[in-house]
C-alpha cells in the first residue's frame, strides 16, 4: 500500500503504553510500525484490527519515540510506606 499522508491531512499524536516484549518489536521495525497485538495482550488504548494494522503502519509519519519509561522499582528494592 502506498504511503498517502498529504501536507494538509491531520496528523494525530498517539500515547500507547506497551511491555518490553512489545517494545522489541517496535525496535526490531527500526521504530517505524507496531506489531500485531501479543496473545494475551490487553488492549488499554485505540484497538487496531489485525487487518487494518499494515494501513496504520504505512501511515506512520516520521518513527515511533519513547517520550517516558517506567520498568518498576529497582531490584532488591522495597516501597518503604
Amino acid at each position: 500500500m502506498a504511503h498517502s499522508h498529504l501536507p494538509d491531512e491531520p496528523t494525530v499524536t498517539l500515547f500507547r503504553p506497551v511491555g518490553q516484549e512489545e517494545l522489541e518489536l517496535v525496535r526490531a521495525s527500526d521504530w517505524r510500525a507496531w506489531p500485531p497485538r501479543l496473545p494475551g495482550q490487553t488492549i488499554l488504548e485505540y484497538w487496531i484490527p489485525a487487518e487494518d494494522l499494515a494501513q496504520l503502519n504505512a501511515s506512520i509519519v516520521g518513527t515511533i519515540d519513547v517520550i517516558a519509561a517506567y520498568t518498576g522499582p529497582a531490584s532488591g528494592t522495597q516501597d518503604q510506606s
